[in-house]
Order: structure tokens, then C-alpha cells, then sequence
């Protein structure tokens, strides 16, 4: 008896006895970018979440890398405010804004970012996207140089020379606009 309760329950798919919620998805995606678009979408935004949107930008999926970072940037993660400086200060899926970019670096330095002090320091070193202040940026520097970003030493060592940390290629883009 035994045996043949055994064999039925082996025989038996449990899911027979369950009916499938008629709206649901019975075999989620997982592991997919598309997944991480939704689980955004929902709210999650986990570490993991966050981090893709990188691996999206690099893929040039600039839009998709965009609504991961701001959702996480509007959940505090620091570094998907960096990301979104990036975007707008490249016009990345959407205008190129320095003022947008200074404000999202401002954010992340103000939460006590290394990458945004730096990246902060350095535009209110140019005053571009916000009003030049010389002594407040490299105050910021300084500040990152002490959490050990390796680029902030290297802008301190060469006495804030911008170039250092800047291709030459990029200087129409801070020039002064008037």
C-alpha cells in the first residue's frame, strides 16, 4: 500500500491539483535586461538593479540606462547620480544639460559621494553647469583626495590643472559661454 501511495504521488504532478493564475506569468524572465527594466518599473531598486544600468550604457541602451539610473538616483544611490551627470552632461537620451549635470553631481557629493565631490569640484573649478567657485572646488577635491580617489590626488598633484583630468578634446565644452 505504501508503494502504490508513493507511486501516485510520483506519478501525480502537483500542479494538476492547482489551477494557474489565468493573468500571471508562469516563466518570468530572469537575468535579462528586460527584467531590470520591470523590477525598476515596480520600484525594486536593489544594488544589482542599479548596477546594470551600466552594463545599458555601455551597450549604448542610453534611454534604458537613463530611467534605471534616475529611479535609482531618486532612491539615493549615489553612484546612479554620477551616471545621470554623465548622461546629461553627454546628451545621452536626452538634452545635453550641464546645469542638470552640476545638480546631480551636487547631490552626490552633498550625500558624501567621493566620485561626486570630485566630479563637483571640477564644475565648480570650470563654473560649468554651475557659478564658478574656485576655492569651494578644490575644497571638494581635497575631500575626495581623502577618501582615496586616486584622480583627485592626481588633479591636486598637477595644482588643479584640469587638463590632467580632462582630454584636450573637451575644452569647446567648458569654454566660457560668454
Amino acid at each position: 500500500m505504501r508503494r502504490l501511495l508513493l507511486l501516485l504521488l510520483l506519478v501525480t504532478p502537483a500542479a494538476a491539483s492547482e489551477e494557474l493564475d489565468p493573468g500571471g506569468v508562469t516563466n518570468p524572465e530572469e537575468m535579462t535586461l528586460n527584467r531590470v527594466i520591470d523590477n525598476i518599473r515596480r520600484g525594486e531598486t536593489s544594488m544589482t538593479n542599479c548596477a546594470v544600468g551600466y552594463m545599458m550604457t555601455k551597450q549604448g541602451k542610453h534611454g534604458n540606462a537613463r530611467e534605471v539610473f534616475s529611479a535609482c538616483a531618486d532612491d539615493g544611490w549615489t553612484r546612479a547620480m554620477t551616471w545621470m551627470s554623465q548622461l546629461d552632461n553627454n546628451g545621452l537620451a536626452g538634452p545635453y544639460d550641464p546645469d542638470a549635470a552640476a545638480q546631480w553631481d551636487r547631490r552626490a557629493a552633498e550625500a558624501g559621494d567621493p566620485v561626486g565631490k570630485f566630479n563637483y569640484g571640477i564644475d565648480l573649478l570650470r563654473g560649468h553647469g554651475v557659478a564658478r567657485d574656485e576655492a569651494r572646488g578644490r575644497a571638494l577635491v581635497d575631500e575626495a583626495a581623502l577618501h582615496g580617489l586616486a584622480d583627485a590626488r592626481r588633479l591636486q598633484a598637477a595644482g588643479y590643472d584640469l587638463d590632467v583630468v580632462t582630454p584636450d578634446a573637451d575644452n569647446w565644452k567648458y569654454a566660457p559661454l560668454f
